[in-house]
């Protein structure tokens, strides 16, 4: 039982010698358990952030391997390569023969966005109402915050077909050209 004294009593005044009275008992038994269903239903009715998190489809684990490339039609691609210092650079096509860019570009509202865009509205009119599809491509000299912020333009444009795959040697060699692969 937890309670509270009070001293009333003055000692070593004056000489005499007074009887210490007996101060009043509080009992705080009650103050506790209102605090303990207090902290309990605080703790109960909180609700705690959850981690956000994007659903990525990935491939089979089984070891088969894929004998022939995944083909992507010219008119339906456009491929984003992650370069260095927050920099990418993207092209509408094939590398060998794009028939848009290459061009580099950064993150945001100006940058990549609105060219995924603008390539979101235009593929399905050429494309026979298909969506596009975007491939992207992390380089060595990326971060893993340009990778997530990628996939951040993703969601946010609403691009549903998009896949993550490695970077080809002249691929590497537009983002040397354009200085956003810094060794």
């Amino acid at each position: 039982m937890a309670e509270l004294n009070q001293d009333s009593g003055k000692g070593g005044k004056g000489g005499k010698v007074r009887a210490k009275k007996n101060g009043g008992k509080v009992d705080l038994t009650a103050m506790v358990d209102l605090a303990f269903l207090l902290i309990t239903f605080f703790m109960l009715t909180t609700s705690l952030n959850k981690p956000q998190a994007m659903d990525v489809a990935m491939p089979d684990k089984d070891k088969t391997e894929l004998k022939e490339p995944v083909l992507t039609a010219d008119n339906r691609s456009v491929t984003v390569l992650l370069g260095s210092d927050n920099k990418v650079s993207w092209y509408y096509g094939q590398i060998n023969a794009p028939i848009e860019g290459p061009t580099v570009t950064g993150f945001g509202a100006d940058g990549i966005r609105k060219a995924l865009i603008e390539k979101k509205a235009y593929v399905p009119r050429v494309a026979g109402g298909k969506d596009v599809i975007v491939i992207i491509r992390p380089s060595a000299m990326s971060t893993q915050k340009d990778l997530v912020d990628i996939l951040d333009e993703m969601k946010i444009v609403d691009i549903k077909r998009y896949m993550i795959a490695q970077i080809s040697p002249e691929e590497i060699d537009v983002l040397k050209r354009d200085n956003i692969y810094n060794d």
